[in-house]
């Protein structure tokens, strides 16, 4: 039902398993996985068109709505909800449990056991350079987020947490523009015009200074084994 849980059973699932995924699974821009979605059927996330798939498990996101999840159980359908990411041990147990929930344990250990490849790098330089993320609509990400353990682990300090910002919040341009940070952190730059990503080309941001990376939002929009991508785009910025 959801792009994350998708991704998670695209990943982890034996042949046949998967009955459909959704939609979105088939987003080159929102999906990590766009080109392996186009293997299997695809839903347009209703209570009635699921049902009538016939499913032993729906796999659904925190985010889904409550009602469709609802009415689904009362339909007599097993719902799995899987909640948000918001660090890589979050990551593991969600791997972990989708394997558990596919009858797929080993492949799940070995997605784990390949993240944490990835992750592992020696110890960053102090002072750590100092990274802003900035989004569209001027949002950043701070403590408890996923977006903030994936610059830790690249060897950064994260701006936002400096402010003493938790979770999503928006970092106003002007704060951004005297914090001077060293890298400065965007989005994927989508090709449709829209006002949300007017600020992120706002000529304060080339007067900063600091360097600037882009990060596919696929790789980190969930909360998957694919995050350590993330982590090694942003290791080469540093």
């Amino acid at each position: 039902m959801n792009l994350c849980t998708d991704q998670l059973a695209m990943m982890l699932t034996g042949p046949d398993q998967l009955v459909a995924v959704s939609r979105i699974a088939r987003d080159p821009v929102s999906s990590a996985l766009w080109a392996e979605a186009e293997t299997w059927p695809v839903h347009g996330g209703g209570a009635e068109e699921i049902h009538l798939l016939e499913p032993d498990i729906v796999l659904a996101g925190a985010y889904d709505p409550a009602a469709t999840v609802a009415l689904l159980r009362r339909l007599g359908l097993r719902v799995e909800v899987f909640g948000i990411e918001r660090s890589f041990d979050d990551i593991r147990a969600n791997v972990r449990r989708m394997g558990a929930l596919l009858g797929t344990e080993a492949r799940a250990e070995a997605l784990i056991g390949e993240m944490d490849g990835r992750l592992e790098a020696p110890p960053a330089a102090e002072p750590r350079p100092r990274a802003a993320l900035f989004y569209s609509n001027g949002y950043t990400s701070g403590a408890g987020t996923l977006a903030n353990e994936i610059l830790s682990a690249a060897g950064y300090a994260n701006v936002a947490v400096e402010h003493g910002i938790e979770g999503m919040a928006k970092l106003p341009l002007e704060t951004l523009v005297m914090d001077a940070p060293d890298l400065l952190v965007t989005g994927q730059d989508y090709a449709a015009p829209a006002l949300a990503q007017g600020i992120l080309g706002h000529p304060a941001t080339a007067a900063i200074g600091a360097g600037q990376v882009r990060v596919s939002d696929n790789l980190w929009a969930c909360g998957t084994p694919l995050v350590a991508r993330a982590v090694e785009g942003l290791r080469a910025a540093r």
